[in-house]
Protein backbone atom coordinates (compact mmCIF):
# COMPACT_ATOMS: atom_id res chain seq x y z
CA UNK A 1 0.00 0.00 0.00
CA UNK A 2 1.43 3.36 -1.04
CA UNK A 3 1.34 5.91 1.76
CA UNK A 4 -0.04 9.36 1.02
CA UNK A 5 1.27 12.16 3.22
CA UNK A 6 -0.12 15.65 3.75
CA UNK A 7 1.40 18.68 5.50
CA UNK A 8 0.22 18.94 9.08
CA UNK A 9 -1.14 22.07 10.69
CA UNK A 10 1.89 22.18 13.00
CA UNK A 11 4.31 21.99 10.06
CA UNK A 12 2.48 24.74 8.14
CA UNK A 13 2.40 27.04 11.16
CA UNK A 14 6.09 26.46 11.86
CA UNK A 15 7.01 27.28 8.27
CA UNK A 16 4.88 30.43 8.15
CA UNK A 17 6.18 31.65 11.52
CA UNK A 18 9.74 31.04 10.32
CA UNK A 19 8.86 32.91 7.12
CA UNK A 20 10.20 30.03 5.02
CA UNK A 21 6.85 30.19 3.30
CA UNK A 22 3.90 32.56 3.52
CA UNK A 23 0.30 32.12 4.53
CA UNK A 24 -0.65 33.47 1.12
CA UNK A 25 1.42 30.79 -0.65
CA UNK A 26 -0.20 28.10 1.51
CA UNK A 27 -3.64 29.54 0.69
CA UNK A 28 -2.96 29.52 -3.05
CA UNK A 29 -1.88 25.87 -2.93
CA UNK A 30 -4.97 25.02 -0.89
CA UNK A 31 -7.34 26.75 -3.29
CA UNK A 32 -5.78 24.91 -6.22
CA UNK A 33 -6.25 21.53 -4.51
CA UNK A 34 -9.85 22.36 -3.65
CA UNK A 35 -10.62 23.35 -7.23
CA UNK A 36 -9.06 20.16 -8.59
CA UNK A 37 -10.84 17.86 -6.15
CA UNK A 38 -14.20 19.50 -6.90
CA UNK A 39 -14.09 17.59 -10.18
CA UNK A 40 -13.86 14.34 -8.19
CA UNK A 41 -16.28 15.09 -5.33
CA UNK A 42 -18.39 18.20 -5.89
CA UNK A 43 -20.46 17.57 -2.75
CA UNK A 44 -17.74 18.36 -0.18
CA UNK A 45 -18.62 22.04 0.20
CA UNK A 46 -21.85 23.95 0.72
CA UNK A 47 -20.27 27.41 0.67
CA UNK A 48 -16.76 28.28 -0.49
CA UNK A 49 -15.30 31.62 0.51
CA UNK A 50 -14.22 33.66 -2.54
CA UNK A 51 -10.56 33.14 -3.38
CA UNK A 52 -9.82 36.82 -2.89
CA UNK A 53 -11.30 36.71 0.62
CA UNK A 54 -9.17 33.70 1.57
CA UNK A 55 -6.04 35.34 0.15
CA UNK A 56 -6.82 38.57 2.00
CA UNK A 57 -7.07 36.72 5.32
CA UNK A 58 -3.83 34.90 4.57
CA UNK A 59 -2.18 38.20 3.77
CA UNK A 60 -3.31 39.57 7.13
CA UNK A 61 -1.64 36.61 8.84
CA UNK A 62 1.60 37.30 6.97
CA UNK A 63 1.44 40.91 8.12
CA UNK A 64 1.06 39.83 11.76
CA UNK A 65 4.01 37.44 11.46
CA UNK A 66 6.10 40.16 9.79
CA UNK A 67 5.26 42.43 12.73
CA UNK A 68 6.81 39.92 15.10
CA UNK A 69 3.86 37.81 16.24
CA UNK A 70 4.26 34.05 16.60
CA UNK A 71 0.91 32.47 15.88
CA UNK A 72 0.17 28.87 16.88
CA UNK A 73 -1.84 28.26 13.69
CA UNK A 74 -0.15 30.75 11.38
CA UNK A 75 -1.50 30.30 7.86
CA UNK A 76 -3.21 26.97 8.55
CA UNK A 77 -6.21 26.56 6.22
CA UNK A 78 -9.25 24.94 7.78
CA UNK A 79 -12.81 23.92 6.91
CA UNK A 80 -15.95 24.45 8.96
CA UNK A 81 -18.99 22.18 9.11
CA UNK A 82 -21.98 24.22 7.96
CA UNK A 83 -23.81 24.15 11.26
CA UNK A 84 -21.05 26.28 12.85
CA UNK A 85 -21.14 30.05 12.32
CA UNK A 86 -18.51 31.92 10.33
CA UNK A 87 -19.05 35.67 9.98
CA UNK A 88 -19.39 36.60 6.32
CA UNK A 89 -20.75 33.20 5.27
CA UNK A 90 -24.29 31.82 5.53
CA UNK A 91 -25.08 29.00 7.94
CA UNK A 92 -27.55 26.48 6.52
CA UNK A 93 -27.18 23.25 8.56
CA UNK A 94 -27.60 21.55 5.19
CA UNK A 95 -31.06 23.04 4.64
CA UNK A 96 -31.18 25.97 2.16
CA UNK A 97 -34.47 27.33 3.53
CA UNK A 98 -32.98 27.46 7.04
CA UNK A 99 -30.09 29.69 5.91
CA UNK A 100 -29.14 32.76 7.94
CA UNK A 101 -26.20 35.18 8.00
CA UNK A 102 -24.54 35.22 11.43
CA UNK A 103 -23.36 38.52 12.92
CA UNK A 104 -20.25 36.91 14.38
CA UNK A 105 -18.27 33.72 14.14
CA UNK A 106 -18.73 30.93 16.65
CA UNK A 107 -16.36 31.09 19.60
CA UNK A 108 -14.30 28.13 18.36
CA UNK A 109 -13.95 29.60 14.85
CA UNK A 110 -13.05 33.01 16.26
CA UNK A 111 -10.34 31.49 18.44
CA UNK A 112 -8.86 29.60 15.49
CA UNK A 113 -8.78 32.74 13.35
CA UNK A 114 -7.21 34.74 16.18
CA UNK A 115 -4.48 32.07 16.32
CA UNK A 116 -3.69 32.61 12.64
CA UNK A 117 -5.82 29.94 10.96
CA UNK A 118 -7.48 30.79 7.64
CA UNK A 119 -11.03 29.53 6.94
CA UNK A 120 -11.71 28.44 3.35
CA UNK A 121 -15.36 27.39 3.43
CA UNK A 122 -18.33 25.58 4.94
CA UNK A 123 -18.67 21.83 4.43
CA UNK A 124 -21.55 19.51 3.68
CA UNK A 125 -23.30 17.48 6.39
CA UNK A 126 -26.24 15.26 7.15
CA UNK A 127 -28.97 17.85 7.40
CA UNK A 128 -29.31 19.38 10.88
CA UNK A 129 -26.47 17.06 11.95
CA UNK A 130 -28.94 14.17 12.08
CA UNK A 131 -27.16 11.08 10.79
CA UNK A 132 -23.94 9.12 10.89
CA UNK A 133 -23.62 8.38 7.18
CA UNK A 134 -23.40 11.53 5.02
CA UNK A 135 -26.24 10.87 2.55
CA UNK A 136 -28.92 13.12 4.10
CA UNK A 137 -28.13 16.34 2.30
CA UNK A 138 -29.76 18.20 -0.62
CA UNK A 139 -26.24 19.06 -1.80
CA UNK A 140 -25.34 15.43 -2.54
CA UNK A 141 -23.51 12.76 -0.59
CA UNK A 142 -19.78 13.07 0.05
CA UNK A 143 -18.24 9.62 -0.25
CA UNK A 144 -15.36 7.75 1.36
CA UNK A 145 -12.20 9.31 -0.07
CA UNK A 146 -10.67 5.91 -0.80
CA UNK A 147 -13.68 4.13 -2.32
CA UNK A 148 -16.45 6.40 -3.47
CA UNK A 149 -19.02 3.63 -3.66
CA UNK A 150 -19.12 3.79 0.17
CA UNK A 151 -20.46 6.38 2.59
CA UNK A 152 -18.10 8.96 4.04
CA UNK A 153 -19.70 8.73 7.45
CA UNK A 154 -21.58 11.63 8.98
CA UNK A 155 -22.96 13.87 9.97
CA UNK A 156 -19.62 15.69 9.57
CA UNK A 157 -19.17 14.24 6.09
CA UNK A 158 -17.68 17.16 4.15
CA UNK A 159 -15.21 18.05 6.88
CA UNK A 160 -13.83 14.51 7.06
CA UNK A 161 -13.51 14.28 3.29
CA UNK A 162 -11.79 17.68 3.10
CA UNK A 163 -9.06 16.48 5.47
CA UNK A 164 -8.73 12.92 4.16
CA UNK A 165 -8.40 14.18 0.57
CA UNK A 166 -5.63 16.54 1.65
CA UNK A 167 -7.55 19.74 0.89
CA UNK A 168 -6.99 21.16 4.39
CA UNK A 169 -5.00 19.80 7.35
CA UNK A 170 -7.78 20.33 9.90
CA UNK A 171 -11.55 20.72 9.79
CA UNK A 172 -14.24 21.33 12.37
CA UNK A 173 -17.05 18.85 12.80
CA UNK A 174 -19.62 18.27 15.49
CA UNK A 175 -20.50 15.22 17.53
CA UNK A 176 -23.71 14.41 19.36
CA UNK A 177 -23.87 10.67 18.74
CA UNK A 178 -20.63 9.93 16.88
CA UNK A 179 -20.57 12.44 14.01
CA UNK A 180 -16.97 13.43 14.73
CA UNK A 181 -15.77 9.85 15.07
CA UNK A 182 -17.50 7.64 12.48
CA UNK A 183 -16.31 9.70 9.46
CA UNK A 184 -12.80 9.65 10.92
CA UNK A 185 -12.83 5.85 10.97
CA UNK A 186 -14.04 5.46 7.40
CA UNK A 187 -11.43 7.90 6.06
CA UNK A 188 -8.38 7.01 8.16
CA UNK A 189 -8.32 10.15 10.34
CA UNK A 190 -8.01 11.33 13.91
CA UNK A 191 -11.42 12.43 15.18
CA UNK A 192 -11.13 14.20 18.53
CA UNK A 193 -14.35 14.67 20.53
CA UNK A 194 -13.64 16.73 23.63
CA UNK A 195 -15.41 16.52 26.95
CA UNK A 196 -18.79 18.29 26.88
CA UNK A 197 -18.27 21.97 27.63
CA UNK A 198 -14.49 21.90 27.04
CA UNK A 199 -14.97 23.65 23.69
CA UNK A 200 -17.62 26.33 23.46
CA UNK A 201 -20.72 25.58 21.39
CA UNK A 202 -21.71 29.25 21.11
CA UNK A 203 -22.49 29.80 17.44
CA UNK A 204 -23.43 26.16 16.78
CA UNK A 205 -26.84 25.20 15.39
CA UNK A 206 -27.91 22.75 18.10
CA UNK A 207 -28.86 19.14 17.48
CA UNK A 208 -29.19 18.05 21.12
CA UNK A 209 -27.97 21.15 22.87
CA UNK A 210 -27.23 19.55 26.23
CA UNK A 211 -24.77 17.04 24.71
CA UNK A 212 -23.49 18.66 21.49
CA UNK A 213 -19.74 18.98 21.00
CA UNK A 214 -17.64 20.71 18.34
CA UNK A 215 -14.82 18.42 17.16
CA UNK A 216 -11.77 18.39 14.91
CA UNK A 217 -10.54 16.07 12.16
CA UNK A 218 -6.79 15.82 11.60
CA UNK A 219 -4.16 13.49 10.21
CA UNK A 220 -2.22 13.21 13.46
CA UNK A 221 -2.71 13.58 17.19
CA UNK A 222 -0.30 16.53 17.43
CA UNK A 223 -2.64 18.66 15.32
CA UNK A 224 -5.61 17.67 17.50
CA UNK A 225 -3.59 18.74 20.55
CA UNK A 226 -2.65 22.02 18.88
CA UNK A 227 -6.27 22.86 18.13
CA UNK A 228 -7.30 21.93 21.66
CA UNK A 229 -4.72 24.30 23.14
CA UNK A 230 -6.12 27.12 21.02
CA UNK A 231 -9.88 26.64 21.45
CA UNK A 232 -10.43 24.93 24.82
CA UNK A 233 -11.59 27.02 27.74
CA UNK A 234 -14.65 28.45 29.43
CA UNK A 235 -16.89 30.73 27.37
CA UNK A 236 -19.43 32.95 29.17
CA UNK A 237 -21.45 33.11 25.93
CA UNK A 238 -22.18 29.37 26.14
CA UNK A 239 -24.56 28.21 28.87
CA UNK A 240 -23.12 24.69 28.59
CA UNK A 241 -19.48 25.74 28.85
CA UNK A 242 -17.47 24.42 31.79
CA UNK A 243 -14.32 25.45 33.61
CA UNK A 244 -11.33 23.80 31.97
CA UNK A 245 -9.76 20.82 33.72
CA UNK A 246 -7.28 18.14 32.78
CA UNK A 247 -7.21 14.73 34.45
CA UNK A 248 -4.12 12.52 34.05
CA UNK A 249 -4.59 9.03 32.73
CA UNK A 250 -2.20 6.08 32.70
CA UNK A 251 -3.33 3.79 29.91
CA UNK A 252 -2.53 0.51 31.68
CA UNK A 253 -5.95 -1.16 32.01
CA UNK A 254 -8.11 -0.94 28.88
CA UNK A 255 -11.69 -2.11 28.75
CA UNK A 256 -12.93 -4.14 25.79
CA UNK A 257 -16.37 -5.69 25.17
CA UNK A 258 -17.23 -9.17 26.31
CA UNK A 259 -16.71 -11.59 23.39
CA UNK A 260 -20.43 -11.91 22.62
CA UNK A 261 -20.77 -8.11 22.58
CA UNK A 262 -18.15 -7.63 19.86
CA UNK A 263 -20.59 -7.09 17.05
CA UNK A 264 -19.43 -6.44 13.48
CA UNK A 265 -22.65 -7.32 11.62
CA UNK A 266 -20.90 -9.79 9.36
CA UNK A 267 -17.94 -7.51 8.55
CA UNK A 268 -15.13 -10.03 8.91
CA UNK A 269 -12.47 -7.50 7.93
CA UNK A 270 -13.56 -5.18 10.75
CA UNK A 271 -13.54 -8.08 13.21
CA UNK A 272 -10.01 -9.06 12.18
CA UNK A 273 -8.70 -5.48 12.31
CA UNK A 274 -10.16 -4.93 15.78
CA UNK A 275 -8.51 -8.12 17.04
CA UNK A 276 -5.20 -7.00 15.57
CA UNK A 277 -5.58 -3.61 17.26
CA UNK A 278 -6.10 -5.25 20.63
CA UNK A 279 -3.01 -7.38 20.01
CA UNK A 280 -1.05 -4.16 19.46
CA UNK A 281 -2.22 -2.85 22.83
CA UNK A 282 -1.22 -6.06 24.58
CA UNK A 283 2.21 -5.90 22.94
CA UNK A 284 2.79 -2.53 24.61
CA UNK A 285 2.10 -3.98 28.06
CA UNK A 286 -1.55 -2.91 28.33
CA UNK A 287 -3.86 -5.23 30.27
CA UNK A 288 -7.18 -5.87 28.50
CA UNK A 289 -10.16 -6.17 30.83
CA UNK A 290 -13.51 -7.41 29.50
CA UNK A 291 -16.34 -5.05 30.34
CA UNK A 292 -20.09 -5.64 30.12
CA UNK A 293 -21.35 -2.95 27.72
CA UNK A 294 -25.02 -3.49 28.64
CA UNK A 295 -25.43 -0.29 30.71
CA UNK A 296 -23.62 1.76 28.07
CA UNK A 297 -25.81 0.32 25.34
CA UNK A 298 -28.93 1.06 27.36
CA UNK A 299 -27.82 4.67 27.71
CA UNK A 300 -27.23 4.81 23.96
CA UNK A 301 -30.81 3.74 23.28
CA UNK A 302 -32.09 6.75 25.19
CA UNK A 303 -30.75 9.00 22.43
CA UNK A 304 -33.05 7.91 19.61
CA UNK A 305 -35.37 5.30 21.11
CA UNK A 306 -35.96 7.35 24.23
CA UNK A 307 -36.95 10.91 25.15
CA UNK A 308 -33.71 12.57 23.99
CA UNK A 309 -35.07 12.60 20.45
CA UNK A 310 -37.39 15.32 21.75
CA UNK A 311 -34.33 17.54 22.29
CA UNK A 312 -33.72 17.39 18.54
CA UNK A 313 -37.36 18.34 18.05
CA UNK A 314 -36.94 21.28 20.42
CA UNK A 315 -33.78 22.39 18.61
CA UNK A 316 -35.62 22.68 15.29
CA UNK A 317 -38.61 24.31 16.98
CA UNK A 318 -40.72 26.53 14.79
CA UNK A 319 -38.87 25.57 11.58
CA UNK A 320 -40.15 22.00 11.83
CA UNK A 321 -43.69 23.36 12.07
CA UNK A 322 -43.41 26.06 9.40
CA UNK A 323 -41.17 24.34 6.82
CA UNK A 324 -41.72 20.57 7.06
CA UNK A 325 -41.25 20.09 3.33
CA UNK A 326 -37.85 21.80 3.44
CA UNK A 327 -36.47 19.06 5.66
CA UNK A 328 -34.95 15.84 4.35
CA UNK A 329 -37.68 13.18 4.66
CA UNK A 330 -35.51 10.82 6.74
CA UNK A 331 -34.42 13.64 9.05
CA UNK A 332 -38.02 14.83 9.39
CA UNK A 333 -39.20 11.32 10.29
CA UNK A 334 -36.59 11.11 13.04
CA UNK A 335 -37.18 14.56 14.47
CA UNK A 336 -40.97 14.29 14.36
CA UNK A 337 -40.57 11.28 16.62
CA UNK A 338 -40.02 13.71 19.48
CA UNK A 339 -43.43 15.32 19.07
CA UNK A 340 -45.11 12.44 20.86
CA UNK A 341 -42.79 12.40 23.86
CA UNK A 342 -44.24 13.58 27.16
CA UNK A 343 -42.61 15.54 29.96
CA UNK A 344 -43.11 12.46 32.15
CA UNK A 345 -41.07 10.36 29.71
CA UNK A 346 -38.34 12.98 29.66
CA UNK A 347 -37.99 12.97 33.43
CA UNK A 348 -38.08 9.18 33.53
CA UNK A 349 -35.26 9.20 30.98
CA UNK A 350 -33.26 11.71 33.02
CA UNK A 351 -33.62 9.53 36.11
CA UNK A 352 -32.58 6.37 34.26
CA UNK A 353 -29.60 8.10 32.66
CA UNK A 354 -28.43 9.23 36.12
CA UNK A 355 -28.57 5.61 37.29
CA UNK A 356 -26.66 4.40 34.26
CA UNK A 357 -24.05 7.12 34.71
CA UNK A 358 -23.42 5.87 38.24
CA UNK A 359 -22.68 2.44 36.79
CA UNK A 360 -20.47 3.93 34.08
CA UNK A 361 -18.56 6.07 36.57
CA UNK A 362 -17.90 3.00 38.71
CA UNK A 363 -16.44 1.30 35.63
CA UNK A 364 -13.52 3.77 35.70
CA UNK A 365 -12.43 2.18 38.97
CA UNK A 366 -11.72 -1.03 37.05
CA UNK A 367 -10.22 0.41 33.85
CA UNK A 368 -8.41 3.52 32.68
CA UNK A 369 -10.04 3.75 29.26
CA UNK A 370 -12.18 1.86 26.77
CA UNK A 371 -10.99 0.75 23.33
CA UNK A 372 -14.00 0.06 21.13
CA UNK A 373 -14.54 -0.24 17.40
CA UNK A 374 -15.56 3.20 16.16
CA UNK A 375 -18.18 1.60 13.92
CA UNK A 376 -19.00 -2.09 13.44
CA UNK A 377 -19.06 -1.90 9.64
CA UNK A 378 -19.44 0.40 6.64
CA UNK A 379 -22.09 0.51 3.90
CA UNK A 380 -22.29 1.44 0.26
CA UNK A 381 -24.14 4.66 -0.49
CA UNK A 382 -26.78 2.70 -2.41
CA UNK A 383 -27.31 0.38 0.58
CA UNK A 384 -27.68 3.32 2.97
CA UNK A 385 -30.27 4.99 0.76
CA UNK A 386 -32.25 1.74 0.59
CA UNK A 387 -32.44 1.36 4.39
CA UNK A 388 -31.52 4.82 5.75
CA UNK A 389 -32.66 4.49 9.35
CA UNK A 390 -31.76 0.89 10.18
CA UNK A 391 -28.26 0.97 8.67
CA UNK A 392 -27.51 4.39 10.10
CA UNK A 393 -28.46 3.08 13.56
CA UNK A 394 -25.94 0.26 13.15
CA UNK A 395 -23.13 2.79 12.69
CA UNK A 396 -23.81 4.25 16.15
CA UNK A 397 -23.52 0.96 18.01
CA UNK A 398 -20.31 2.01 19.81
CA UNK A 399 -20.68 5.81 19.79
CA UNK A 400 -24.15 6.92 20.93
CA UNK A 401 -23.59 6.64 24.68
CA UNK A 402 -20.40 8.71 24.99
CA UNK A 403 -21.81 12.23 25.31
CA UNK A 404 -24.82 11.15 27.34
CA UNK A 405 -22.45 9.65 29.93
CA UNK A 406 -20.04 12.63 29.88
CA UNK A 407 -16.98 10.96 28.40
CA UNK A 408 -14.11 12.18 26.22
CA UNK A 409 -13.12 10.25 23.10
CA UNK A 410 -10.63 10.17 20.25
CA UNK A 411 -11.08 8.04 17.14
CA UNK A 412 -7.90 6.68 15.59
CA UNK A 413 -7.19 4.67 12.42
CA UNK A 414 -6.82 0.90 12.89
CA UNK A 415 -6.39 -0.43 9.37
CA UNK A 416 -7.93 -0.71 5.94
CA UNK A 417 -10.29 -3.17 4.34
CA UNK A 418 -9.34 -4.65 0.98
CA UNK A 419 -11.93 -2.37 -0.64
CA UNK A 420 -10.01 0.71 0.53
CA UNK A 421 -12.39 1.79 3.29
CA UNK A 422 -11.01 2.61 6.70
CA UNK A 423 -11.59 0.88 10.01
CA UNK A 424 -10.91 2.62 13.32
CA UNK A 425 -11.05 2.24 17.05
CA UNK A 426 -11.98 4.85 19.63
CA UNK A 427 -10.21 5.44 22.91
CA UNK A 428 -12.77 6.61 25.46
CA UNK A 429 -12.06 7.99 28.91
CA UNK A 430 -13.79 9.85 31.74
CA UNK A 431 -14.54 13.55 31.39
CA UNK A 432 -11.44 15.77 31.24
CA UNK A 433 -9.01 13.03 30.19
CA UNK A 434 -8.82 14.74 26.79
CA UNK A 435 -5.10 15.52 26.81
CA UNK A 436 -4.23 12.05 28.04
CA UNK A 437 -6.34 10.48 25.29
CA UNK A 438 -4.63 12.63 22.66
CA UNK A 439 -1.26 11.47 24.01
CA UNK A 440 -2.46 7.86 23.84
CA UNK A 441 -3.56 8.41 20.23
CA UNK A 442 -0.11 9.75 19.39
CA UNK A 443 1.43 6.61 20.89
CA UNK A 444 -1.02 4.45 18.93
CA UNK A 445 0.11 6.06 15.67
CA UNK A 446 3.86 5.84 16.36
CA UNK A 447 5.73 4.84 13.18
CA UNK A 448 2.56 5.37 11.07
CA UNK A 449 1.25 1.79 11.34
CA UNK A 450 -1.79 2.45 9.10
CA UNK A 451 -0.65 4.45 6.05
CA UNK A 452 -3.55 5.63 3.92
CA UNK A 453 -3.98 4.32 0.38
CA UNK A 454 -4.18 6.67 -2.58
CA UNK A 455 -7.50 8.52 -2.88
CA UNK A 456 -10.10 7.16 -5.27
CA UNK A 457 -9.92 9.64 -8.16
CA UNK A 458 -11.46 7.49 -10.88
CA UNK A 459 -14.77 8.56 -12.44
CA UNK A 460 -16.40 5.43 -11.02
CA UNK A 461 -14.91 2.60 -9.02
CA UNK A 462 -16.04 -0.89 -9.96
CA UNK A 463 -16.86 -3.12 -7.03
CA UNK A 464 -14.54 -6.13 -6.86
CA UNK A 465 -14.22 -9.43 -4.98
CA UNK A 466 -11.11 -11.36 -3.96
CA UNK A 467 -11.36 -15.09 -4.74
CA UNK A 468 -8.95 -17.78 -3.49
CA UNK A 469 -8.47 -20.77 -5.78
CA UNK A 470 -6.78 -23.96 -4.68
CA UNK A 471 -6.86 -26.50 -7.50
CA UNK A 472 -7.91 -26.70 -11.13
CA UNK A 473 -8.22 -22.90 -11.39
CA UNK A 474 -4.59 -22.23 -10.45
CA UNK A 475 -2.43 -20.66 -13.15
CA UNK A 476 -1.48 -23.30 -15.72
CA UNK A 477 -4.21 -25.70 -14.59
CA UNK A 478 -7.09 -26.91 -16.81
CA UNK A 479 -9.79 -24.49 -15.58
CA UNK A 480 -7.65 -21.36 -15.25
CA UNK A 481 -9.30 -20.03 -18.40
CA UNK A 482 -12.48 -19.48 -16.40
CA UNK A 483 -10.58 -16.72 -14.58
CA UNK A 484 -8.66 -15.24 -17.52
CA UNK A 485 -11.82 -15.05 -19.61
CA UNK A 486 -13.26 -12.82 -16.90
CA UNK A 487 -10.18 -10.57 -16.76
CA UNK A 488 -9.34 -11.75 -13.26
CA UNK A 489 -6.15 -10.28 -11.83
CA UNK A 490 -3.73 -12.19 -9.60
CA UNK A 491 -3.28 -10.22 -6.38
CA UNK A 492 -1.51 -12.74 -4.13
CA UNK A 493 0.16 -16.14 -4.04
CA UNK A 494 -0.11 -17.26 -0.43
CA UNK A 495 -1.49 -19.97 1.84
CA UNK A 496 -4.57 -20.47 3.93
CA UNK A 497 -4.50 -20.25 7.69
CA UNK A 498 -3.24 -23.54 9.20
CA UNK A 499 -6.80 -24.79 9.69
CA UNK A 500 -7.60 -26.63 6.46
CA UNK A 501 -7.28 -30.08 4.95
CA UNK A 502 -7.00 -30.76 1.24
CA UNK A 503 -8.46 -33.83 -0.46
CA UNK A 504 -8.15 -35.15 -4.03
CA UNK A 505 -11.74 -35.93 -4.98
CA UNK A 506 -12.48 -39.29 -6.56
CA UNK A 507 -13.58 -39.50 -10.21
CA UNK A 508 -13.44 -35.72 -10.78
CA UNK A 509 -12.88 -34.58 -14.37
CA UNK A 510 -10.66 -32.66 -14.67
CA UNK A 511 -9.04 -33.65 -11.35
CA UNK A 512 -10.09 -31.25 -8.60
CA UNK A 513 -9.45 -30.94 -4.86
CA UNK A 514 -11.79 -30.31 -1.95
CA UNK A 515 -10.74 -27.78 0.69
CA UNK A 516 -12.25 -28.45 4.12
CA UNK A 517 -11.91 -26.40 7.29
CA UNK A 518 -10.34 -28.46 10.07
CA UNK A 519 -8.75 -27.11 13.26
CA UNK A 520 -6.13 -29.87 13.05
CA UNK A 521 -5.26 -29.04 9.46
CA UNK A 522 -2.39 -27.20 7.82
CA UNK A 523 -1.64 -24.24 5.55
CA UNK A 524 -2.63 -24.92 1.93
CA UNK A 525 -1.20 -23.05 -1.06
CA UNK A 526 -3.68 -20.78 -2.85
CA UNK A 527 -3.76 -18.03 -5.45
CA UNK A 528 -5.99 -15.00 -4.84
CA UNK A 529 -7.61 -13.25 -7.79
CA UNK A 530 -9.60 -10.04 -8.07
CA UNK A 531 -12.80 -10.04 -10.15
CA UNK A 532 -15.45 -7.43 -10.69
CA UNK A 533 -18.79 -8.18 -9.06
CA UNK A 534 -20.56 -9.27 -12.24
CA UNK A 535 -17.73 -11.59 -13.26
CA UNK A 536 -17.64 -13.09 -9.78
CA UNK A 537 -21.37 -13.76 -9.94
CA UNK A 538 -21.11 -15.53 -13.29
CA UNK A 539 -18.13 -17.54 -12.03
CA UNK A 540 -20.05 -18.72 -8.95
CA UNK A 541 -22.98 -19.76 -11.15
CA UNK A 542 -20.70 -22.21 -12.97
CA UNK A 543 -19.24 -23.91 -9.87
CA UNK A 544 -20.50 -27.52 -9.92
CA UNK A 545 -21.40 -29.59 -6.86
CA UNK A 546 -20.06 -30.89 -4.58
CA UNK A 547 -17.92 -27.74 -4.62
CA UNK A 548 -19.21 -24.31 -3.61
CA UNK A 549 -17.96 -20.80 -2.92
CA UNK A 550 -17.67 -19.82 0.73
CA UNK A 551 -15.23 -17.87 2.89
CA UNK A 552 -11.59 -18.86 3.31
CA UNK A 553 -9.20 -17.50 5.94
CA UNK A 554 -5.71 -16.69 4.65
CA UNK A 555 -2.39 -16.91 6.46
CA UNK A 556 -2.48 -13.22 7.43
CA UNK A 557 -5.91 -13.62 9.06
CA UNK A 558 -7.82 -11.88 6.27
CA UNK A 559 -10.88 -13.54 4.79
CA UNK A 560 -11.71 -13.86 1.11
CA UNK A 561 -14.17 -15.82 -0.98
CA UNK A 562 -12.91 -19.24 -2.00
CA UNK A 563 -13.68 -22.86 -2.84
CA UNK A 564 -15.19 -25.01 -0.12
CA UNK A 565 -16.78 -28.45 -0.34
CA UNK A 566 -19.91 -30.32 0.68
CA UNK A 567 -19.42 -33.43 2.88
CA UNK A 568 -20.12 -35.75 -0.08
CA UNK A 569 -16.95 -34.43 -1.77
CA UNK A 570 -14.91 -36.59 0.64
CA UNK A 571 -16.46 -39.90 -0.43
CA UNK A 572 -13.54 -41.91 -1.76
CA UNK A 573 -11.25 -38.86 -1.63
CA UNK A 574 -7.56 -39.02 -0.71
CA UNK A 575 -6.20 -36.75 2.03
CA UNK A 576 -3.30 -34.86 0.45
CA UNK A 577 -2.91 -32.19 3.14
CA UNK A 578 0.68 -33.17 3.89
CA UNK A 579 1.72 -32.15 0.37
CA UNK A 580 0.75 -28.54 1.13
CA UNK A 581 -1.11 -27.83 -2.09
CA UNK A 582 -2.58 -29.02 -5.36
CA UNK A 583 0.52 -28.33 -7.47
CA UNK A 584 2.60 -30.60 -5.26
CA UNK A 585 -0.04 -33.30 -5.57
CA UNK A 586 -0.11 -33.08 -9.39
CA UNK A 587 3.72 -33.18 -9.44
CA UNK A 588 3.71 -36.24 -7.20
CA UNK A 589 1.62 -38.08 -9.80
CA UNK A 590 4.32 -37.50 -12.42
Amino acid sequence: MTAVTHPTAAAIAAAVNARSTSAEAVARDTLARIAAYALVQPAVWIHRLPDEAVLAMAGAVDARVAAGETLPLAGVPFAIKDNIDLAGAPTTAGCPDFSYDPDRSSTVVARLIAAGAVPVGKTNLDQFATGLNGTRSPHGAPACVFNRAYVSGGSSSGSAVAVAAGLVPIALGTDTAGSGRVPAAFNGLIGFKPTKGRWSTAGLVPACRSIDCITVFAHDAADAALVDVVVAGHDPADAWSRALADVPLALQRVGVPLPHQRQFLGDMAAERLYAQGLDRLVATGVELIEIDLTPLSEAARLLYDGPWVAERTAAMGAFLHSHPDSIDPVVRTIVEGGLGRSAVEVFQGVYRLAELKQVADAMWGEIDALCLPTAPTIYRIAEMRAAPIALNSNLGLYTNFVNLLDMAAIAVPAGWRRNGTGFGVTLIGPAWTDRALIAAAAQWLTDDPYPAPSPDLEPAKMETVHLAVVGAHLEGMPLHWQLTSRNATLVATTTTAPTYRLYAMADSVPPKPALVHDATGASIAVEVYQLDMASFGSFVAEVPPPLAIGTVTLADGSMVKGFVAEPRALTGAADITDLGGWRAYIASRG
